[in-house]
């Protein structure tokens, strides 16, 4: 008898997510104190499930839409575009997706062939990596400037291209840093793909969580850049729509069908009662997009106000946007980032997230979610102040 069909050699080449691993092992240690998932606390807002809950009664959410969304819904990504990104978009470069996700792994799989290369800054978002990984391509790191805030190093970007590179993947506002890519690096970055002729894939999902007066970016509205950009976006952060599972991307109208052919077998259309809710939310009132922001401004000083009080076991960079940051562990036993947070989880009950789960230059690191509450912050960090003593 044989052993049974063996999974594909790039799909077993990827390890346990370690952000689903700290969760499952959480669940076997009682009353943990949580700063591992980056999952909204609020629950989505009322009016957006108003009009999910219409569209159900209307009779409109029992079949497929077309592939790329609503028209209606990809009407609105198109104002919301132009007003809050500086992007000049119609409905036709509009795909409505599940999630940023599948948007940036449709976008990944329309553009790589087997063995190109796309270059991630690290550290980098692990499902990113596996967005490559998949698609039969070969991730590339370049390192970012941890002691600059892990800002971008283009020179370093510059030296990780080869003739196989492909496309540069970013995330601005950082999973998992924090950080939010300035206009002046990204104009940098855009010089760097137009030069080497590469695409350029953005996960924007932060977008509207930055602080301090920096401002979010988004390379496609440069103009130069039409054509090279895939834009990703979701509705997940930005309205505490976790669960709904809808995003939307924007690339050149020539593009969009190629991606769609990898969109149709992954999804054949994102959610249709999904797609009224994101259209209530984009309709609807945008006070609670500003009251999200407060909470996590509030949230990431509280947590830093806490790190300050363990200043031998952690170094960190204040984050100017998102809800994550990176501290780096100052403790011999921090190299080995994945043992820290397990013995952290089991003997402090609080859940970290390892940062070797974000790319090379991500161990010795891990990663802290302040989209919590006041009281989960203060728990965790009284247990890690009695347990590093």
């Amino acid at each position: 008898m044989g052993s049974g069909p063996r999974a594909s050699k790039r799909v077993s080449r990827i390890g346990k997510s370690a952000i689903h691993e700290m969760t499952r092992l959480s669940r076997e240690v009682e009353d943990v104190a949580f700063l591992s998932w980056a999952k909204p606390t609020s629950g989505t807002p009322e009016h957006i499930n108003a009009g999910a809950i219409e569209a159900i009664r209307g009779g409109l959410c029992g079949g497929y839409s077309g592939n790329a969304g609503l028209p209606e819904l990809r009407q609105e990504i198109c104002r919301k575009l132009k007003r809050d990104n500086g992007i000049d978009a119609n409905p036709s470069e509009i795909l409505v997706t599940v999630g940023a996700i599948e948007g940036l792994s449709a976008a990944v799989m329309a553009l790589i062939d087997p063995g190109d290369e796309v270059i991630l800054p690290s550290p980098t978002y692990s499902t990113h990596v596996r967005q490559v990984v998949i698609a039969s391509g070969k991730p590339v790191f370049a390192a970012t400037i941890e002691e600059d805030g892990f800002a971008l190093d283009i020179d370093a970007i510059r030296a990780a291209i080869t003739p196989k590179t492909r496309a540069i993947l970013y995330c601005s506002p950082s999973n998992p840093s924090g950080t939010a890519f300035s206009e002046q690096q990204l104009r940098e970055l855009a010089g760097v793909a137009l030069e080497h002729n590469l695409a350029v894939i953005t996960d924007e999902a932060y977008e509207y969580f930055t602080f301090d007066g920096h401002e979010h970016f988004s390379i496609g509205s440069i103009p130069e850049m039409r054509g090279r950009v895939i834009s990703c976006y979701t509705f997940t952060k930005t309205y505490a729509m976790t669960g709904w599972r809808i995003g939307y991307l924007h690339a050149d109208e020539e593009l969009i069908p190629q991606i769609t052919k990898a969109h149709i077998p992954f999804a054949i259309c994102a959610p249709v009662v999904s797609q009224y809710a994101a259209l209530a939310a984009l309709k609807g009132p945008q006070e609670c997009v500003a009251e999200f922001r407060e909470h996590y401004r509030s949230m990431r000083d509280l947590m830093c106000k806490r790190l300050d009080g363990l200043p031998d076991v952690f170094q960190y960079a204040k984050p100017s946007g998102s809800y994550l940051m990176f501290p780096r562990i100052l403790l011999d036993e921090g190299q080995d980032s994945a043992a820290f947070c397990k013995k952290l989880l089991r003997e402090a009950r609080v859940s970290t997230t390892p940062g070797s789960a974000f790319g090379p230059t991500g161990e010795g690191h891990l990663r802290l979610s302040f989209c919590v509450t006041e009281e989960e912050i203060d728990k965790a960090f009284d247990r890690m102040e009695r347990y590093f003593g």
